[in-house]
């Protein structure tokens, strides 16, 4: 099948989610109102809370929600085959993370832009904000583990894209600096940053770095492994500086980039005219493989739905909701575009990398294989879809993996840092002031465990270990997205609206996180995987915590429902 064909079906299909699935939201869950004035005008400080139009807004919570995540997960589930994957994503995107992302913008919005810990703790329960910090802990521990070792594992693959991603570094500081000494908008320098970016491609292809003459060929110190450390104690620092001088200009550069990135992939795919020559169903997988049902459903966890978004919908989305018909389209419609992506993923690991079926079953041979694989396979698709525009495919390869690992590199920048906050938060409640006051000590511990994942050999078979860290990352996201739809569920509940639209993804998402928890730690404990296996079932006691606590808020909720809405059945929407 011509992959463009996938490109139309799939476009029409987030169309029609868009036009009238989250029209029924906004009018009959959610209620928007415009008369109401958000929290960006009653609350307005210049600083944090500012309205702001709705298409600056989609593009800053499109790129903060964004990143390589959406990229990973589906370049590693094609290995069960294209259809399962594209199911996943395109049912997922539609009635499940467009329901989320939208919906705690409107619940922070109507709660004065209040995070998601917050809310829980206020909608929820007590108990629950203890529920919500450890679950937010493990998640950005397996964040940063994960995506270190594919950054890791790009620079090995990869060498000449090293020279291009350190003179980022300089490159974004130097944006940032001129911005805010002068004050000016950020659009040109950022697209002026990007365009040297792209130039020192070219001197990356002449300088290419590998350290593989001072690392091990097995063992500790490999050479991915020396990244890996070498991007920790980059990240330490980073996360210590104020955001403004490298983390928000790197932001500005890489929105561009992921734009960028999915123009090439829907344009070369039409220019190319790129057959899709993977099965729609692997049935050459090895007896031994672990089932896609259920761990697609937490492989593929962003570009289906990501509990990381709710994270960034209500701690600074909501906060610039210029009025509520906004959400929507900022919301529903950006989780349309995480699925795009997640589109351009499947694209390029299953048209983009190879011409014929029987090499794509080389490329996917066994699950360590697709894991280990998944992101150079993106990167060689994606190259090969530049390569139909014109561009040279060695430079069109660098190009791809630069995006990558750009977007990577800031989804690190931004998990250590959070990941020092929430050490932070936790030592504060068990009242260790020591590591709570101590930015050093929490920023050295944030930083501590998640390299500790990243460094722990394969469970027998190089690369199978980055296959299970991802996949405990996706559950411990979809325990997340549980917790922000609780709260979503709740809210709906007590204003006395139908909470079916939330219920349905939370009690899908719940009941296949579980599944897969259960699914994994049989096998752990069977490989006597004793690092991987407590991981696993803290994370599953946590699931159980979730079900139990929304449950009994649910409960409540309905026994109130009308005793504190907070506003009649809508009658007609301002915005459609």
């Amino acid at each position: 099948m011509p992959a463009i064909v996938m490109v139309l079906i799939v476009g029409v299909l987030f169309y029609l989610g868009y036009r009238y699935y989250s029209g029924y939201l906004s009018r009959r869950v959610y209620a928007l109102d415009d008369s109401r004035p958000t929290p960006a005008h009653t609350m307005r400080d210049g600083v944090d809370f500012i309205p702001t139009n709705k298409h600056v807004l989609f593009g800053h919570h499109f790129t903060s929600v964004a990143g390589a995540a959406p990229i990973v997960g589906p370049a590693i589930a094609v290995f069960w085959g294209w259809g399962p994957a594209l199911l996943w994503v395109v049912a997922g995107t539609i009635f499940a993370a467009g329901v989320h992302d939208f919906g705690a913008i409107v619940v922070s919005v109507r709660h004065k832009a209040q995070s998601i810990g917050t809310l829980t703790r206020e909608v929820v329960g007590t108990r629950a904000r203890v529920l919500f910090l450890l679950i937010i802990f493990f998640l950005l521990t397996l964040v940063n583990a994960v995506f270190a070792v594919v950054i890791g594992n790009l620079f090995v693959a990869n060498p000449e894209a090293v020279l291009p991603i350190l003179l980022e570094i300089p490159l974004a500081i130097g944006i940032g600096q001129y911005i805010y000494r002068t004050r000016s908008a950020a659009l040109v320098p950022s697209l002026i940053g990007v365009v040297v970016l792209y130039v020192t491609i070219l001197l990356g292809q002449a300088l290419p770095i590998s350290l593989a003459g001072i690392a091990a060929e097995d063992g500790l110190l490999t050479e991915r492994n020396i990244w890996v450390v070498l991007l920790f104690a980059y990240t330490f620092v980073a996360s210590r500086i104020p955001v403004w001088v490298l983390l928000q200009p790197r932001d500005y550069i890489n929105s561009h980039q992921l734009f960028i990135a999915l123009g090439v992939i829907g344009l070369g795919v039409l220019v190319g005219w790129d057959t899709i020559v993977a099965p729609v169903v692997n049935d050459q997988a090895p007896a031994d493989s672990p089932s896609w049902f259920p761990l697609l459903f937490v492989t593929i966890a962003c570009g289906a739905i990501s509990g990381f978004h709710s994270l960034v919908s209500s701690g600074t989305t909501s906060k610039q909701l210029d009025k509520e018909s906004d959400a929507r389209y900022v919301g529903y419609f950006g989780a349309v575009g995480e699925g795009s992506l997640a589109l351009g993923s499947i694209l390029a690991c299953t048209a983009g990398i190879v011409a014929t079926t029987a090499d794509w079953h080389t490329a996917y041979s066994d699950f360590a294989t697709a894991s280990d694989g998944a992101t150079s396979n993106f990167v060689n698709g994606v190259g090969h879809f530049a390569a139909n525009l014109g561009v040279p495919e060695a430079t069109a390869v660098v190009f791809a993996a630069v995006v990558v690992i750009s977007f990577a590199a800031t989804t690190m920048d931004t998990g250590v840092r959070l990941q020092r906050y929430i050490v932070q938060e936790i030592a504060e409640i068990v009242r260790i002031r020591a590591i709570s006051r101590n930015l050093t000590l929490a920023g050295l511990i944030a930083v501590f465990i998640p390299l500790v994942l990243a460094l722990l050999p394969g469970g027998g078979d190089a690369g199978y270990t980055f296959g299970v860290l991802w996949q405990l990352f996706g559950t411990t996201n979809q325990l997340t997205a549980g917790l922000a739809l609780s709260v979503i569920a709740v809210w709906v509940t007590k204003n006395r609206r139908n909470p079916i639209a939330v219920l349905v993804p939370l009690v899908f998402l719940v009941v296949m996180t579980t599944w897969a928890l259960i699914d994994n730690l049989i096998t752990f404990v069977a490989e006597s995987e004793w690092v991987l296996a407590p991981l696993d079932a803290i994370i599953f006691v946590l699931a159980v915590w979730l079900i139990v606590e929304a449950a009994l808020a649910l409960r409540r909720a309905r026994g109130v429902a009308g005793d504190d809405a907070d506003e009649p059945e809508p009658t007609e929407l301002t915005e459609r």
